[in-house]
């Protein structure tokens, strides 16, 4: 299928070519991989990273645009990934970092180029379940920092996701919001029988 990426904001990009071209931030950087790395290390696939704050009863979901990821690219494979936000004064450089969101991230756009239907490649997370998902959103031609979820929009959660969901399964907005909303509702505490202890 064909994937795709949307333009990331031209500042975004900039700080993290900046900061990649900072020996000092990469040296402070939590990365071995990226402080190891042989070779030039390049930012790609930009991806928008919209946060789900809440989802109502009816399934509905409120999200909100919380920065731009870059994959670190050092020859053929992702060895870490930089994240920028917005702030005040425009885009910010926020860290680089590595570990198994990376190269879930990555593998997760391999399998969606295998689809059928055209996509374009958001990421989608659930910080209540601590969970991340590639949103796989249905209008190609939208702007990758704007919208919400739609019924048949495809989220793919990367591993390690939360017990009970497979990872890199994908499954319709439609069809895993209600099982979210589920996980995110609490369980009312029954009253206690009346002349028991409280």
């Amino acid at each position: 299928m064909p994937l795709h990426v949307p333009p990331a904001p031209a500042p975004a990009l900039r700080t993290v070519l900046t900061a990649l071209g900072s020996p000092t931030a990469v040296r402070e950087a939590r990365t071995p991989s990226l402080r190891n790395a042989q070779g030039p290390a390049t930012p790609d696939l930009p991806l928008p990273v919209h946060v789900l704050d809440r989802i109502t009863p009816a399934g509905t979901s409120a999200t909100r645009l919380a920065g731009w990821r870059f994959l670190i690219r050092c020859g053929e494979r992702a060895v870490a990934a930089a994240e920028t936000r917005l702030t005040p004064d425009g885009w910010a450089f926020s860290h680089f970092f590595e570990g198994p969101y990376v190269t879930a991230t990555e593998r997760a756009l391999r399998q969606a180029e295998t689809m059928t239907g055209s996509y374009q490649a958001r990421l989608l997370s659930v910080p209540e379940l601590y969970m991340l998902t590639l949103w796989l959103h249905g209008d190609c031609a939208a702007d990758g920092a704007e919208g919400h979820p739609a019924a048949t929009d495809l989220l793919v959660p990367l591993a390690p996701a939360p017990p009970g969901i497979a990872a890199h399964r994908p499954h319709r907005v439609a069809e895993l919001l209600p099982v979210l909303t589920h996980r995110l509702t609490p369980t009312p505490t029954p009253a206690p029988l009346l002349g028991s202890p409280a």
